[in-house]
């Protein structure tokens, strides 16, 4: 029976047996995370942003809570290139052999993004909003007592979300190599998907104008970069469509 063919047990087993891999290298890499995340986790209390910062635990979990936070995070992007591929298998018995190709190839570009899209955060989004806030707390003479989980937590809200975010090209360019959708629907919803980052920037970053435009400014390139990405992503899906035709047609023509 050929893989596209595929009973709904055996789908089930090829599930359970992607998910049973996910799991053991998870474990491992929650391992591997164990050893890494004191080193990250003291690196960071050092940092041009931290080092003249007292960071207090107002609770005797808290050191520990920190530690096994920053495991899991480790872990998650250590075993990020599997989790992708692991989906990417899944999936690919249902598509064309020129689109297994091209969709494979956009797992490294996918991690680089989600790394580039956390090193925009920290560098240069994080250092404007801590320096914000201690601004603000100076001019208004108090006395900032910074708990190191309630630090931690901002940093993980500034950063993590913006690994995501700028998965968007790669999105985009797997949904119109699969024929989902378009580069001409996305420039005509285009004011929509506008009004949506703005949105978005505006639960991320403090309620000031600069730290708005930092962060709006480059979602609304990487969109832009998204439709460049996304339309020649479609010809090659256009492409691949016109080329199976003439295979089917060809197929269907009866012998000499």
């Amino acid at each position: 029976m050929p893989e596209n063919e595929m009973t709904l047990i055996e789908h089930i087993g090829e599930l359970r047996k992607r998910l049973t891999i996910l799991v053991v290298f998870f474990v491992l890499a929650i391992i591997v995370s164990f050893f890494l995340a004191q080193p990250l986790i003291q690196y960071l209390q050092y940092t041009e942003e931290a080092k003249n910062l007292t960071l207090n635990a107002f609770k005797i979990t808290d050191p520990l809570k920190i530690f096994m936070q920053v495991t899991m995070i480790l872990a998650l992007i250590i075993t990020s290139p599997l989790i992708m591929y692991q989906f990417w298998a899944f999936i690919s018995p249902g598509l064309l052999d020129t689109e297994r190709r091209a969709t494979l190839s956009y797992i490294p570009f996918s991690v680089l993004l989600f790394l580039g899209g956390i090193a925009f955060a920290y560098l240069i989004l994080f250092p404007y909003v801590i320096g914000f806030m201690l601004n603000i707390s100076d001019n208004m003479n108090i006395q900032e007592t910074i708990g190191i989980n309630e630090y931690f937590q901002f940093l993980f809200q500034i950063t993590l979300p913006f690994g995501v975010i700028f998965q968007l090209p790669v999105l985009m360019l797997f949904l119109t190599r699969l024929g989902i959708i378009t580069p001409m629907l996305m420039t005509k919803y285009r004011k929509f998907a506008y009004l949506g980052l703005v949105i978005i920037a505006a639960f991320i970053t403090p309620p000031d104008i600069v730290s708005h435009m930092i962060v709006t400014l480059p979602l609304i390139i990487l969109y832009e970069f998204s439709v460049v990405i996304a339309k020649i992503g479609y010809r090659k899906f256009l492409k691949a469509e016109q080329q199976q035709a003439i295979e089917e047609q060809q197929e269907s023509l009866p012998p000499n």
